[in-house]
């Protein structure tokens, strides 16, 4: 008993992985608790060298602010892993949790590789007890799998590891905005033992310095984990659906702004991810509903996870269809024509080029050999390369200004 409440005031935290939600996260934490040390740990020097500089590794509106009030005060970026891990009380792991690209569950499942590691990792360097929150997205019931993890290759005697589940609903573009005003915090735990229950407490008293407790919603690990993978697949069954709609509107004359104004001013659905688009991107949507639609085949619901694999292949069509429009609105050629593409990441504020349909939407015109004029004012001509590749570099030509983009070009894509 007397363990248990020693663990329930948290003063230092750790976070393992300094990306797209470990950052903004923490930074978010260590600006709303003054009397709690933060330190965000990668093992990527560069990252964390970016973390430190004026210049920080993720573009999100506010982030710079937020980041440079706290850093150096009780907000730290670290390579020393071990020294951060031994002496936090509480660690979250927000690590990369990518779709597999080979073996089991190819192109479907998550790899958990990242996440094992960190917590062989925290298991190797903990001497004391610990409470671990996985911020990661990651499959339900692997909280179950990391605790053996943790218990089996833990050296020192006696160390008890309490682990939550506490998924993080940000969006980029407004992460700031969602972590000063949360909609809700789910942290689930084993609610059903003491320990669990004291757990969950500590992590509500992190939060409770800035969210309502109202706001603040506690779950068992397995609802909690579960709930950020529906959530991620409702939002993009939206998209798939008003974008299904758009082409309707396009054979009827119909108009899908207003079919969508229309029905978003039903309170039953609402306005939010009505907006007919290129498709939805990004690192949590597809690889989410895959990682969904695999568990429900893995408990033999072959037609539950057919439904949701429908929401990417319709995601994949609306790309696809809209290279088909460009194509067909240019006399069916588009070889050696400029065409205009302004914005490459999957969505406006935001620098990041995970999934974003303008991948497939620049490959499908090059395809046909058209050239690509690019304009992003967020994303590196470098991280275009990377995402295209060589070959296809040849095509693309990246502009700093929109206008320099624009200029001579046959056609204009917006994206």
């Amino acid at each position: 008993q007397l363990r248990v409440q020693e663990m329930v005031k948290i003063t230092k935290i750790c976070c393992i992985g300094a990306g797209y939600v470990g950052g903004p996260t923490m930074a978010m934490i260590a600006l709303k608790c003054p009397h709690i040390e933060v330190t965000v740990v990668d093992l990527n020097q560069q990252r964390i060298d970016a973390w430190n500089s004026e210049n920080l590794p993720i573009y999100e509106p506010g982030l710079d602010e937020v980041v440079k009030a706290c850093r150096g005060r009780n907000l730290f970026f670290s390579t020393d892993c071990e020294a951060a891990i031994r002496a936090a009380q509480c660690i979250f792991v927000s690590v990369n949790t990518p779709t597999k690209k080979t073996g089991l569950g190819k192109g479907k499942a998550a790899d958990l590789t990242y996440w094992e590691s960190a917590a062989r990792n925290i298991a190797a360097w903990s001497t004391s007890d610990k409470i671990i929150v996985e911020k990661s997205t990651v499959p339900v019931r692997t909280a179950e799998a990391i605790e053996k993890v943790l218990l089996r290759n833990c050296p020192a005697q006696g160390v008890h590891f309490d682990i939550l589940s506490n998924p993080e609903f940000l969006a980029e573009g407004t992460a700031i905005d969602d972590l000063t005003a949360p909609d809700r915090v789910l942290i689930g735990g084993k609610i059903e033992n003491e320990r669990g229950t004291a757990a969950c407490a500590a992590l509500v008293d992190v939060y409770a310095n800035w969210v309502p407790r109202e706001r603040i919603l506690t779950a068992n690990l397995w609802s909690a984990e579960l709930s950020k993978l529906t959530a991620n697949a409702m939002l993009a069954q939206r998209i798939s659906s008003i974008n299904a709609i758009s082409a309707l509107c396009e054979c009827t004359g119909a108009d899908v702004s207003q079919v969508s104004f229309a029905i978003g001013k039903d309170s039953r659905i609402g306005p939010k991810f009505l907006n007919a688009s290129v498709g939805f991107g990004g690192s949590c949507f597809q690889k989410d509903i895959l990682n969904l639609a695999y568990i429900c085949e893995c408990h033999g619901l072959q037609e539950v996870a057919d439904y949701w694999y429908s929401v990417v292949g319709m995601n994949d069509y609306q790309k696809t269809r809209f290279v088909r429009r460009v194509v067909s609105a240019m006399f069916n050629t588009i070889r050696n024509k400029k065409i205009a593409m302004l914005g490459f990441a999957f969505k406006k504020d935001t620098g990041d080029t995970r999934e974003t349909p303008a991948i497939d939407v620049a490959s499908g015109m090059i395809d046909d050999g058209a050239k690509i004029a690019l304009f992003d004012p967020q994303v590196p001509e470098e991280q275009v390369r990377m995402d295209m590749g060589d070959e296809a570099m040849k095509s693309i030509t990246c502009y700093s200004k929109p206008m320099d983009a624009l200029n001579d070009a046959h056609a204009v894509t917006i994206m």
